[in-house]
């Protein structure tokens, strides 16, 4: 059977993309999509207010005037990341009834976890690489939706252990195994590499389901 072959890229060459529908129109939505870019490219601190205003086409005062700072613009990336990660998650868990088991909420759960990443690679870089350089203030909205969702895992590992589905010596290190798996793939994930959303998608949920020692496929 051939390997398909995978090949290292830098992530800033994928393409930027942002949420449909959750995303300002007009200036505040090209210095998100730009700043997103340069974030991704050189860091929030190798960023400077004037480079994210000349790749959008403005002067520094005018971005001023949408966002008060550079933190401001990655506080605003960040917190969009977070909330679209939320939203599909809340979504996979709550498509999936408790009677079909943990097994099945995981995979759902997973799933859900791996195609954000696949589908907004540079918001998931920045989001999760760049939340760090944020004052304590703007990234609590950040931080609390990220809270929901890691209890999100856990509740599923609980419950899966409970109810004997699970083996899992030590929940915490298992969901951060599981979340950090899932992370991983917006650095490496895009139309360059061999393998299809849907297919990736499939593969982490089994490896989640070794990890949290499913008593069953």
């Amino acid at each position: 059977m051939d390997v398909p072959v995978w090949e290292p890229r830098r992530v800033a060459v994928v393409d930027i993309v942002l949420p449909r529908g959750v995303t300002p129109d007009g200036t505040r939505g090209r210095i998100l999509r730009e700043a997103l870019g340069l974030y991704a490219e050189s860091g929030f601190h190798g960023t400077s207010i004037r480079k994210i205003a000349d790749r959008v086409g403005i002067n520094s005062a005018t971005l001023y005037a949408h966002y008060p700072s550079k933190g401001h613009v990655l506080a605003e990336l960040v917190r969009i990341g977070h909330e679209e990660l939320h939203t599909r998650l809340s979504e996979a868990v709550a498509s999936v009834p408790a009677a079909r088991g943990a097994a099945a909420r995981l995979t759902a759960l997973v799933r859900a976890h791996v195609l954000v990443h696949t589908d907004f690679p540079l918001l998931a870089v920045v989001t999760n690489s760049e939340l760090h350089a944020l004052s304590a203030e703007l990234a609590a909205p950040s931080l609390e939706l990220r809270g929901i969702c890691r209890r999100l895992l856990l509740d599923i590992l609980e419950n899966g252990v409970k109810d004997g589905d699970f083996h899992v010596p030590d929940l915490p290190l298992a969901a951060t195994a599981i979340g950090s798996m899932g992370m991983q793939v917006a650095h490496w994930f895009g139309p360059d590499q061999p393998y299809p959303r849907e297919q990736v998608a499939d593969s982490y949920a089994q490896f989640a389901l070794r990890l949290a020692g499913a008593t069953a496929p």
